[in-house]
């Protein structure tokens, strides 16, 4: 492999990164609109993206209340940003959320087939989600 080969496969690589980021957070910019909430700006330098597995946006709305908000290969999610002071608390936050309601749903009275798979889903994506925020390596330039 040629030095101008290494250049193009790194220049598609980060080609690819780029638009899964622009995915990602046209589904996070999306899924608050469906809730109402406009007037979005994102906070870049607090927002972190993980590609290709999740991207933690932190987004104020044209009200100036502020939100973290998941998106990319899980369930897309938000929450108030007084929940979290960083991105790695926010996914740390998201896997304690959704591991309380996976709990809720599989110990309810009458529990739906379809339920018990969510809950499972939500469980898998809780402990990725842990595992991700207790990784060391990745929030090294982060305070956390």
């Amino acid at each position: 492999m040629t030095n101008q080969d290494t250049q193009i496969n790194e220049e598609e690589l980060q080609q690819q990164i780029a638009q899964w980021q622009h995915t990602a957070l046209q589904t996070a910019q999306k899924y608050l609109a469906e809730k109402g909430i406009l007037g979005l700006n994102i906070q870049a330098t607090e927002s972190r993206t993980l590609p290709p597995v999740c991207g933690v946006w932190k987004i104020k709305d044209n009200k100036g209340k502020g939100y973290w908000v998941i998106s990319g290969k899980m369930p897309t999610d938000s929450m108030p940003v007084s929940g979290a002071a960083t991105a790695r608390d926010a996914l740390k936050h998201f896997s304690y959320q959704w591991q309380m309601k996976a709990d809720k749903i599989l110990n309810a009275e009458r529990v739906d087939p379809m339920q018990v798979d969510y809950a499972n889903i939500l469980i898998h994506h809780a402990q990725g989600l842990y595992e991700l925020a207790d990784n060391e390596q990745l929030w090294a330039n982060e305070a956390s």
